[in-house]
Parts: C-alpha cells; sequence; structure tokens
C-alpha cells in the first residue's frame, strides 16, 4: 500500500494514538521543524507561531497527549534537520516529490494547487502558465515545488526556440511577493491557498492570471526512513482528528477550499 493511499484508510480505522516511548529528540514531546513564512499554513503573526500546521501539529500532538515543540528554520534546512535528528518531525506543508521521498517518508495529509501570480493590472501582459512568461523572470522560494516549476518552464521555452525564464530564487514567499511588488520580478508562483491570503493581505496589488496549475500536488508531514513507531503515531492521531471532526474544523477555520482535503 502506497504512502498517498493510506490515510484514506485510516479514515475507516481508528486506532488510539500512542507517543513512541524513545527515539525522540525529548521524551514526551513532538519537536518539529518549520518554515513559517508560508501563509495560510505557517507564518509568524507578532512574533507567534499560527497557521493550518500550526493547529494541525496542537491537535496531533493533543491526541498523542505530547508537547508540541517548534524549532523555526530556513525551509532548505529542513531535512538535513531532520536527518540529523535535531528534529522529530517536519511539519511544514512539505511538497511531496520523488527527491524528497528519497530522504525521509510522508504521511500525507492535504493535495494543494498553484497560481500565477503577477502585479495588479499585469503589466507584462501575462496569461498563465503558458509561452507568454518566456523572457519574464519569476520569483520562487529558494527549493520550494514552484522553483522546479519555473526552471521546467524556462526548459519549455528554451526547447521551443523562446527567451528562457529568469528564475529568481528568494528566502521566503513574502520576499518572492515583494520582488514582484517592487518590479524586480514579473511573475511570483505560490500555492493556491498562498495566493488568497497575499490578496486579502494588500488588495488591490496582486491579481492571479490563468487556472489553476497542478493541483493534485500532496504535502505531507515527513519522517525519518524507516521511524515506524513515530509513523504509526501521527497516522494514528491523523486518523482520530479526522473521524471527530478537528481537521474539516481546520480546514473551515483557514478558509481552505474543501477540495484540498484528501479525506473525503
Amino acid at each position: 500500500m502506497t504512502a498517498f493511499a493510506l490515510p484514506l484508510i485510516l479514515v475507516h480505522s481508528v486506532v488510539a494514538a500512542d507517543l513512541p516511548k524513545s527515539g525522540l529528540v525529548e521524551s514526551g514531546s513532538v519537536t518539529y521543524g518549520v518554515a513559517a513564512t508560508f501563509a495560510p499554513f505557517e507564518f509568524q503573526k507578532d512574533g507567534v507561531l499560527s497557521g493550518f500546521d500550526i493547529d494541525l501539529i496542537a491537535a496531533l500532538a493533543a491526541k498523542l497527549s505530547a508537547k508540541p515543540v517548534p524549532m523555526n528554520m530556513e525551509f532548505k534546512g529542513l531535512i538535513p534537520a531532520l536527518l540529523s535528528s535535531r528534529i522529530d518531525i517536519i511539519n511544514s506543508a512539505m511538497y511531496i516529490n520523488d527527491k524528497r521521498a528519497e530522504q525521509v517518508d510522508f504521511i500525507p495529509y492535504m493535495k494543494i494547487g498553484n497560481q500565477v501570480i503577477v502585479q495588479a493590472g499585469n503589466p507584462a501582459k501575462i496569461t498563465g502558465r503558458d509561452d507568454t512568461l518566456c523572457g519574464k523572470t519569476i520569483a520562487v522560494t529558494l527549493g520550494g515545488i514552484q522553483e522546479n516549476q519555473a526552471r521546467a518552464d524556462d526548459a519549455r521555452c528554451k526547447a521551443k526556440g523562446l527567451a528562457g525564464i529568469s528564475v529568481l530564487t528568494l528566502p521566503t514567499a513574502q520576499d518572492s511577493a515583494l520582488s514582484l511588488r517592487q518590479g524586480r520580478a514579473d511573475v511570483e508562483y505560490d500555492s493556491t491557498p498562498g495566493a488568497v491570503v497575499l490578496q486579502a493581505a494588500v488588495p488591490g496589488v496582486y491579481e492571479v492570471v490563468g487556472g489553476e496549475f497542478e493541483s493534485d500536488t500532496s504535502i505531507g508531514i515527513a519522517t525519518r526512513k524507516g521511524d515506524a513507531a513515530l509513523q504509526a503515531s501521527i497516522k494514528a492521531a491523523l486518523a482520530e482528528i479526522v473521524a471527530d471532526g478537528t481537521y474539516k474544523s481546520l480546514i473551515e477555520k483557514w478558509k481552505l477550499p474543501a477540495s484540498v482535503s484528501i479525506f473525503n
């Protein structure tokens, strides 16, 4: 059974969640890595961690009678921190792809799409994820799936004999949005929920063009390869919060579309 299918089965087979007695950074706690720069999933508000994933880990930890202990860091440092056992899990809306799955195991908990974001009024005349991007600059988060997408688009443009895309990599999604606002980039790639948050935060500054793309990409909680005990604990806790309606309530709280759920 693949990791992608397993959560769907867990919904129908709820078992009591229990935290492993050993192998954790701190006994009785779940120490998690997060890059709190990806609203609405994880961000800082008045210096306090907030977002869907922060609420999610709090709910999971409650089922496990555990204390959630965050370690906020750059996104590119999350997998190294996990592999060096400085954290127990990665809880940071991490997109699941083959390269990452070679390094860590995933527990999928949501599917997500992406959007092309431009300045309001669309001065660069972009029509979507298409050839109008060729010759333009796309701002993306370093190491995120959007960087892979932009580099694939660059290769596609060049293969057609068109001008290539300049991929501007930045530490956070907020940095990408700022570069777009300042005119240093023509386009930003972000998740659909992120695009909604961005437009709500600064009305009249940004707009979305074209349709959502790669809308069936899964995101998940990551554990070290072979950490079966912790995997089982997290999956059992996730099954419980799906069964009791907590997961659905978090989707609604953070105004995420119902289509993102993989537990339908």
